[in-house]
């Protein structure tokens, strides 16, 4: 007769086992080494506060292997570091972006030679998006009952047929792990094998909170409270170009409204830079659309 613990056990097992074939360990620190995974046959994508030396990086692969890499690029904002390695060697992790609250995950690291760590718990929260303390912002992350063990991260949270489901690290919020899903951890790998950075855009303006009055949520056609009155733009920047002025509260971006700082920072991606887009205002009380082109932060 089947005995459904050790099914059970043995599925946990083959789950690390399937994840762990493209969990790396990553030298790039004086402390204890941490983990990455195998974006492609030569990127690891590991947390960008475990690089702190740009050269002498050492990532071991799962066979013992040690490969020399070099630092591809690098996202302080959403603690995200791209190493490519001298050869192409490494298995690409299998993905997957269906991640629903109480699903059985477990948390894998490589943090040292004696090879795979884990453990084990559910999803306890999808949130976002939320404003890191490295001056990012996540469109979304991940909170699960696992223990990040020291070296966990930059390693792989996966589900129980081993598939990344997202990036776990410490190095965004102070005293607690989360993770970074695979749509978002991946897009912005995608960028930094491209472009060694991920573009960020911006208007030149100081803005505060302000209530949107109810006689101009009817204009605007819509019911939203808060939008951001404009206290001051940037000598040349973005929005003195377009025509902005001090004393217009901005209300919507390309259609997405905004109503606080967050929303703003979310609205200008890296998709937005160089790109002409309609900002929606309040301007002596009645909604106009200017069009401005997003600039770059430096």
């Amino acid at each position: 007769m089947a005995n459904p613990l050790t099914d059970f056990s043995n599925g946990l097992s083959s789950a690390v086992e399937k994840g762990g074939a493209s969990t790396i360990l990553v030298d790039a620190r004086k402390r204890y080494p941490a983990s990455g995974i195998a974006y492609a046959d030569d990127l690891v994508l590991t947390a960008d506060h475990v690089v702190t030396r740009e050269d002498d990086i050492k990532v071991l692969l799962p066979d013992g292997k040690s490969v020399s890499a070099t630092i591809a690029g690098r996202d302080p904002g959403s603690d995200l570091a791209l190493l490519r390695l001298a050869e192409k060697s490494l298995t690409p992790a299998k993905t997957s972006d269906s991640v629903k609250v109480g699903q059985l995950v477990l948390a894998l690291g490589r943090p040292n030679s004696a090879g795979m760590q884990a453990s084990w718990g559910i999803v306890t929260a999808i949130s976002g998006p939320t404003r890191t303390f490295r001056g990012g912002m996540l469109d979304e992350y991940v909170q699960t009952e696992t223990t990040p063990y020291p070296g966990f991260s930059g390693g792989p949270l996966v589900n129980t047929e081993g598939e990344v489901l997202g990036l776990n690290t410490s190095g965004l919020t102070r005293g607690s792990s989360l993770t970074i899903p695979v749509k978002v951890a991946w897009r912005v790998a995608e960028a930094l094998a491209k472009h060694g950075s991920v573009k960020r855009g911006y208007l030149g303006v100081r803005t505060q909170p302000v209530d949107v009055p109810d006689a101009a949520r009817t204009a605007l056609g819509r019911e939203q409270t808060h939008g951001l009155l404009v206290l001051w733009l940037e000598e040349g920047g973005p929005a003195e170009k377009s025509g902005l002025l001090v004393g217009d509260i901005l209300v919507a971006i390309s259609g997405q409204p905004v109503g606080d700082a967050d929303d703003l920072f979310s609205a200008l991606n890296s998709e937005s830079v160089g790109k002409a887009v309609a900002v929606e205002v309040l301007r002596g009380g009645r909604p106009e659309t200017v069009s401005v082109t997003v600039g770059e932060r430096q």
